[in-house]
């Protein structure tokens, strides 16, 4: 073959590889001028030869050109192979689209060696990369949203998600009952329906338009509505001012031009026919417009978050109704006593089974209760209120502390098997509970506790009191018994009974936390509800995860001239001479309206415990907020009340005390037995 002919084959392969290649093709000359392209070349497809060629890269003036320049130039200075290199720009032809190059560059060289410029092979790989993008939203939706049982969480996950990966800005807005955690009934919302902002992205430094819960509203009609009425998701591309919607909600009209939105989806946050709330998408800083498959992907991505709001929802239902179901299973304002003075701090932000008690018991004494229910939800706050209800009933029936949670160890093992109906429980234990009684006469306090936290105790000027209280198993862990601890207290003497939510929150040390607790309480000359608030103040995390309860009780001595004391044989003539003890302490007391009902109560007190018990009969009068009249004896056998019938000429004394008194009942003590009746008088002067 001649030269020429040979020449001339060569041009038409060369000339066939421009024309036919699949992959876009490139050549430039050392000063990076566009020799040669094909018409597969992305970018420019489209574009006249004599508007490229001969042009640097720069001057072509295609989005991202920047970075294929310095690709470009790095080959030409080094030699060095580029494969396979992503760029991402605009073609010339329509600036408004995303483009993805894979980019191929390599250097040319002469016979001589001379560099004579670089050739790149492109491809255009956007619909690719969009595809790869599109999973990895989808991923990243299914790895990051749902981490809580927060709605607010739970929304700005989803706006996260879709910030900047698909928006430049996204709203999102739930249906108020959805945040109450209440019950949203299948079918349209009405655009009257209250919705709140539960969380707001955006790539701009501006503002956020509407707060995080604040109200949210939609005028009508708007997409917003209308995708409210139907649950079906609209996209707007081009979004203009002559919209005619728009003039229906001149304020966010006048906030979309503002920010230069030119394009926005609406999805609806929708599950088994309820709408639970809106997501808007709005893109101002990309000049794309949302197209169908945007519209898809964010339906899809959504549609991944409604599942995870209305768990959000039926966890703030189920807490609410635990929240108020605790509340209304708690004691009221703790009653006004003469042992102590009382105050307390009460949050049930976990929605478990915290509680407190102050019990009135005989003999002007007072029981003090903290315990931790295991668990949480409503499961957990009735499980509180029994154990309560059962505590407060063993308490009245004067059982020592160690006693106390013994029974109510039986109680909370039938409730643990009864509740795990056959199933292994998820916990190994019920409750835990911490029980000190003390009586104002002795000045005596005695405590035991079930695997709770241990009693703290100020002496007047603040320092510590040590009370060891025996560790006793959590209740409802079939424990082996419990112990209790006797310390015998100065007056104005601080307790302090709290639940582990106040000093065990996560990433505290507890005993770092107790520590601080004791220097709060320390300060004596602080009222006991200001010491409440400063220890919450303190102790407590701004987002609680558990209840936490904290008692505080100050303690007082009943004063000497307000107890009497006579010890008197075991004689039925001692009767006459308890009455007359009784009618002068009276008189001393200033209550000539009791004497004939207390010497009534007393001398059937003293019958009885004549006939029945042992050894020496003590009768003590207190006057306390009631009148007390107390007869023990050293037996301890307690007595029991019958109905005498009409012919038995006895039987009936306790029947008497029973109806001449407010209460009465009977206490086992160190040495026997204690009977005693309260009375409360009209003419009853209450100690200070």
């Amino acid at each position: 073959m001649r030269a020429e002919d040979r020449d001339r084959a060569h041009t038409a392969m060369l000339d066939a590889l421009f024309t036919q290649a699949p992959h876009g093709l490139w050549i430039c000359d050392a000063e990076l001028r566009v020799v040669r392209f094909n018409a597969e070349a992305p970018g420019v497809r489209g574009v006249r030869a004599a508007d490229v060629l001969g042009r640097t890269i720069d001057e072509l003036g295609i989005s991202g050109t920047d970075e294929i320049t310095s690709l470009a130039e790095h080959v030409l200075r080094t030699g060095e192979v580029v494969r396979d290199r992503l760029v991402r720009g605009r073609p010339l032809s329509d600036p408004t689209k995303e483009m993805v190059i894979s980019l191929s560059v390599f250097r040319l060289h002469g016979d001589d060696g001379e560099i004579l410029g670089v050739a790149a092979i492109a491809d255009d790989v956007t619909e690719r990369e969009r595809a790869l993008d599109r999973l990895g939203v989808l991923h990243e939706a299914h790895r990051s949203i749902g981490t809580s049982l927060d709605a607010f969480r739970t929304a700005d996950e989803l706006a996260c998600v879709l910030v900047p990966r698909l928006a430049d800005a996204v709203a999102v807005d739930l249906v108020d009952e959805v945040l109450r955690g209440r019950t949203v009934h299948p079918g349209p919302v009405t655009a009257a329906s209250p919705m709140r902002r539960a969380a707001f992205r955006t790539t701009a430094t501006e503002e956020a338009p509407v707060h995080t819960g604040e109200p949210s509203t939609y005028p009508f009609p708007t997409p917003y509505t209308q995708v409210l009425n139907d649950a079906r998701p609209r996209v707007v591309s081009r979004l203009g001012a002559d919209e005619r919607w728009l003039a229906a909600d001149p304020e966010r009209l006048e906030a979309l031009v503002s920010a230069g939105v030119h394009s926005l989806i609406v999805v609806p946050l929708a599950l088994r026919g309820s709408v639970l709330g809106l997501a808007s998408l709005y893109r101002f800083a990309r000049p794309d417009p949302f197209q169908d498959d945007d519209l898809v992907l964010a339906t899809e991505v959504v549609a991944k978050a409604a599942p995870h709001i209305d768990n959000a929802r039926s966890y703030a239902r189920e807490r609410t109704i635990a929240t108020s179901l605790q509340r209304g299973l708690m004691p009221g304002r703790p009653p006004v006593l003469s042992a102590v003075d009382t105050a307390y701090a009460y949050l049930p932000e976990g929605a478990g089974g915290d509680w407190y008690d102050v019990i009135p018991l005989s003999g002007a004494r007072v029981a003090l209760v903290v315990g931790d229910t295991a668990g949480r939800g409503i499961e957990a706050a009735a499980t509180m209120g029994q154990l309560r209800t059962a505590l407060r009933t063993l308490a009245l029936q004067e059982l020592e502390p160690d006693e106390l949670l013994t029974r109510l160890d039986e109680t909370a093992s039938f409730l643990a098997a009864t509740r795990s109906a056959g199933d292994p429980p998820e916990e190994d234990f019920l409750a835990t509970c911490l029980c000190a009684v003390y009586d104002p006469v002795t000045r005596v306090c005695v405590a035991a506790r079930a695997g709770h936290m241990p009693l703290m105790v100020l002496a007047p000027d603040g320092s510590a009191t040590p009370f060891d209280i025996p560790a006793g198993p959590p209740l409802g862990s079939n424990g082996a018994g419990y112990a209790s601890a006797t310390v015998t207290l100065p007056e104005s003497s601080l307790l302090a009974l709290f639940t582990n939510g106040l000093v065990s929150t996560r990433g505290r040390d507890t005993e770092a936390a107790s520590s601080r607790l004791q220097e709060i309480l320390a300060q004596t000359d602080e009222d006991l509800d200001h010491l409440c608030d400063a220890a919450v103040y303190e102790l407590m995390p701004s987002k609680p995860q558990d209840d936490a309860v904290l008692l505080l009780a100050r303690t007082r001595a009943l004063p000497a001239d307000r107890v009497t004391t006579w010890t008197l044989p075991a004689d039925g003539s001692v009767v006459a001479t308890a009455r007359r003890l009784v009618e002068h302490q009276l008189a001393a007391w200033n209550l000539p309206g009791s004497v004939f009902t207390t010497e009534l109560i007393a001398s059937e007190l003293v019958t009885n415990a004549i006939r029945y018990g042992k050894g020496p009969i003590e009768l003590r009068l207190i006057l306390d907020r009631t009148l007390i009249c107390e007869v023990s004896d050293t037996s301890s056998t307690s007595p029991h009340m019958r109905q005498a019938a009409p012919t038995d000429e006895g039987g009936r004394g306790l029947l008497i005390v029973m109806q001449l008194s407010d209460r009465w009942g009977t206490r086992t003590t160190a040495t026997g037995k204690s009977v005693w009746a309260e009375q409360t008088l009209p003419d009853l002067v209450a100690p200070p």
